[in-house]
């Protein structure tokens, strides 16, 4: 995905950021959150 897909025109996001890392947004997988950066994992 681009950048710019990522934010709203105003400069927000709606995109959970990782706790750890904290510059990288979570992927959505159907029943788990991931960071690609890290490897953290919320299970929902």
């Amino acid at each position: 995905m681009a950048r710019y897909e990522f934010y709203n025109e105003d400069g927000t996001t709606d995109r959970e950021q990782c706790p750890r890392c904290g510059d990288t947004f979570l992927g959505e997988y159907g029943d788990r959150k991931h960071c690609g950066k890290c490897s953290y994992t919320e299970f929902q």
